[in-house]
């Protein structure tokens, strides 16, 4: 399936006027690259995400072994141009790598802290997604992009005992709170960004629905 949609939500490839928004968004915040060769790199969707992002809009819903637990929380999330890798002589990967830190509001205790890598091939045209959490949980999800009305969207998903997209989890994890899915779709409109992430879970002996959202702003 293309990863590009108009507003009607029909596959389409990205428009030159898109791809000219993609290269003076590379131009303004790939400054904090590692190396001056980035600039001669086509990020995609991706340029869009370099930058220090900031939010405090933040809502948790965990679960408990007796119910549900609401967390209002803030966070940064940094994210940095890396270049780009060749994978078999044949196919070049555009990635940035972030760090996501949470931390809960009543408390500020570290609630979660996570890092990852959002991966681009201009060649196909295709999103790839990777990240990993201190529990014993990595996620290699497939993505989609797509420019809705101005707004850059960015779509991950990926399931337990996937062929291709799929979740490692340690023993215990597996065991005690199993990731069965995960998703996350990214809303970036100049300097906001929104987010929602699903990870479904199978913990305390029942399904639940863990859910994160936030906006943020670049800083």
């Amino acid at each position: 399936m293309p990863p590009f949609w108009n507003g009607d939500h029909r596959p389409t490839p990205p428009t030159r006027q898109f791809r000219d928004r993609w290269i003076e968004r590379r131009k303004m915040h790939l400054d904090n690259a590692p190396s001056d060769k980035n600039n001669d790199i086509d990020f995609g969707p991706l340029a869009d995400l370099v930058g220090t992002w900031k939010g405090d809009k933040g809502i948790d819903i965990a679960p408990e072994p007796d119910g549900t637990e609401e967390n209002h929380y803030y966070e940064t999330i940094t994210v940095e141009a890396v270049g780009d890798v060749t994978n078999a002589e044949n196919q070049t990967l555009a990635v940035v790598r972030y760090l996501q830190t949470v931390n809960r509001k009543s408390d500020d205790k570290s609630i979660h802290d996570e890092t990852g890598y959002w991966m681009w091939d201009a060649k196909s045209q295709s999103l790839m997604h990777s990240l990993i959490i201190p529990r014993g949980v990595c996620v290699l999800a497939e993505g989609e992009a797509a420019q809705i009305n101005g707004t850059v969207e960015l779509k991950a998903s990926a399931k337990l005992d996937a062929p291709n997209w799929g979740i490692i989890q340690s023993p215990f994890m597996q065991e005690k709170a199993s990731t069965t899915e995960y998703r996350r779709t990214i809303a970036l409109n100049g300097d906001t960004l929104k987010y929602s992430q699903t990870m479904m879970l199978e913990i305390y002996g029942r399904t639940f629905e863990h859910t994160d959202e936030n906006e943020l702003t670049r800083v």
